[in-house]
Order: C-alpha cells, then sequence, then structure tokens
C-alpha cells in the first residue's frame, strides 16, 4: 500500500500530465502543489511510484508519466467524478429536450457527448430484448391491408405493413387492437410470444387467418430488430491527441469502425454501474492507447443501452465521468417521459 503522501504525489503527476501534456518532474511539482515536503522528498516517492509502476520516464525527459497502473489507482482512489455545473446541466437538457424521436435522441447524445468532453462519443440503441410495449396500434389502410405500429418503452416505434388473407372489418379491427394491447402492453418482447399465441382462437372463424397474419408480423418485427446499433461521432476529435498514441493513430481508428469492437468495449447494457477501462486493460490491441469511460442508461431503475466515450489515457477522468453519467441521466429521463 503506498503512503497518502505518494499517493498525493501520483495524484499530482496525473493533474499535470493531463493538463500540460508534458513529463512531470519533482520541482515542478514542488511549486504547483501544496505538498508540504522538499523536493529531495519528492523525487524519493517519485522513485517508489516508477518501481512500484505507476509512473515511468520517457526516454527523451526527466519528468514522469503515469502509466496504466497509475491512471488505474488514480481512477479507482484518487479521483471524485466532477459534477456538472448548473449552466452546464442546463445546456445539456436544453440541447436534448428538442429531440422529435429516438433517433434524433441518440444523434443528439453523441454530438453532446463529443462536445463536451473532446472524445469519440459511442452510444448504443436501446436493445428491443431489454425493452417493453407501449403500445400496439393498427390501422385499416384498405379492405385487406393493414399498418402495424409497435411502441416501445423506450420511444422506439417501428411500422410494418401486413397483407391480410381476407377483408377485414373495423369491429373486428378495434377487438383485435383492444385483446393485444391488453395482453402484451407493459410487458418484455421477450414474453411477448407465449403471451398471444392462443389469440387467433378468440375471433370467429374467418377472421383466424388475419389473426395470425398479424400476430406473425409482430414476432417478425421483434426478431428483426434484436440486432445491435450504434451511433459514433467525434472521432475528429481525436486528430488533437496525435502525440497520445505511439506511432500512428490508424489503429484506434480501424478499431472504431467494427462495431462488434466497440459493442464488447461499452459492455453488457445490464449493468448500469460506471466502467472506466484503461489502457492495456481493453482486449482489443488497436485500443491500447485509450481508455474507455461508460454506463448504461434507461427509465426506470434498468439501464436498456450504454453510453460513452473512447480517448487517450491522458484524459480528464474526473470531467469526462461528470459528463458521461450526466449524458445518461437526461436520456433516461427523455425516455421515461417520450
Amino acid at each position: 500500500m503506498l503512503s497518502e503522501r505518494r499517493l498525493e504525489v501520483l495524484r499530482a503527476i496525473v493533474q499535470d500530465y493531463v493538463g500540460t501534456e508534458e513529463p512531470v518532474g519533482s520541482k515542478a511539482l514542488t511549486e504547483r502543489h501544496s505538498l508540504g515536503v522538499s523536493p529531495a522528498t519528492v523525487r524519493n516517492d517519485m522513485a517508489v511510484l516508477e518501481e512500484e509502476g505507476y509512473i515511468a520516464q520517457p526516454h527523451t525527459s526527466a519528468g514522469r508519466i503515469p502509466t496504466d497502473k497509475g491512471y488505474r489507482l488514480f481512477v479507482d482512489k484518487l479521483a471524485g467524478v466532477k459534477p456538472m455545473t448548473p449552466p452546464e446541466r442546463r445546456a445539456i437538457q436544453n440541447f436534448l429536450d428538442g429531440a422529435v424521436d429516438l433517433d434524433d435522441v441518440v444523434a443528439r447524445t453523441v454530438r453532446l457527448l463529443a462536445q463536451l468532453t473532446r472524445q469519440v462519443a459511442v452510444v448504443q440503441y436501446p436493445s428491443l430484448t431489454r425493452s417493453t410495449v407501449r403500445h400496439v396500434e393498427l390501422l385499416s389502410m384498405a379492405p385487406a391491408r393493414l399498418m402495424l405500429v409497435l411502441i416501445t418503452d423506450t420511444g422506439r416505434v417501428e411500422q410494418r405493413m401486413v397483407d391480410c388473407p381476407a377483408p377485414f372489418g373495423e369491429t373486428s379491427l378495434a377487438d383485435l387492437r383492444a385483446r393485444l394491447n391488453s395482453r402484451v402492453v407493459g410487458r418484455r418482447f421477450t414474453d411477448v410470444p407465449q403471451l398471444v399465441q392462443d389469440l387467433p382462437e378468440a375471433f370467429e372463424t374467418e377472421d383466424r387467418g388475419t389473426v395470425s397474419t398479424v400476430l406473425s408480423t409482430l414476432l417478425e418485427t421483434l426478431v428483426e430488430e434484436t440486432e445491435e446499433r450504434l451511433m459514433i461521432g467525434g472521432t475528429a476529435n481525436l486528430t488533437r491527441f496525435g502525440h497520445d498514441f505511439p506511432l500512428t493513430i490508424r489503429p484506434v481508428l480501424e478499431a472504431l469502425e467494427e462495431q462488434v469492437v466497440l459493442l464488447k468495449l461499452l459492455g453488457e447494457a445490464k449493468d448500469s454501474q460506471m466502467t472506466v477501462r484503461i489502457g492495456h486493460e481493453i482486449a482489443h490491441e488497436g485500443l491500447n492507447s485509450t481508455s474507455v469511460v461508460s454506463v448504461g442508461y434507461g427509465s426506470g431503475g434498468e439501464a436498456v443501452a450504454k453510453l460513452g466515450v473512447v480517448g487517450p489515457t491522458r484524459m480528464d477522468y474526473p470531467g469526462t465521468m461528470g459528463a458521461v453519467r450526466a449524458v445518461a441521466r437526461y436520456v433516461g429521463q427523455i425516455l421515461a417521459e417520450s
């Protein structure tokens, strides 16, 4: 275990290196921070931190920089989540409140996160497998043609045209709409097939074919839409950090193009805790020079998807964690109210 003083020295090194982009020396530390000890003592503490693997010396400098291990200790023990200021919170709310539908919510969230953190923002669409039904609407388009509209608790709207085997009257349509909603509203999508399997039997023989066709379309919609979708933005922000990536930024950009990689980085949506993965903790080699800060969002207490940012390990962790958490909260509120 490191002493409190050495933890303070590590905190000061991380803060200075993130702020100045320059390796940090003992003289600069004692000048900038009230450590209460001499430069010689700080040099000794830095030697211990280096021996323990928390800081390292770049070949070209007398100063030190944090290692992945040093950043990890900083995040776990030394960094609080920086709260957003009231004006920042108002700006987030005003920007997201203007969204007209789920696609707009996700697009605005990506832009906002990228602007707030000046990193690459990644937002996962709410998955239908973790969603519940808010409403099913059935509209008559022609005597033997219907439109099925499926609305989820996360604001997702899916529309499908249904060609019926026979004309379907308004009375039967109203009956089917009422019976369908009474069974599935508020229920998880994964439960829907079992809930509606015997529904055709409640109708006259001549209407059962149409009822079965409507149910088949509904269930196909669930299957089609279970694939995970992401939106990414702010990739150009990485160009500001060119010297933070060894040799070239190209492996990072290539990794960010792979949706499977990004989904793994964000982690399982059911986990609503803040997650910070640093450098070599990330399994994908192309991202070993980056850190990922992610958190779950959703309406109610359960996460339906994740959002987060990807940036260099030399990151303002308290500020980034604060921004990611605040945006996730507002997106969750919007989904709950939509």
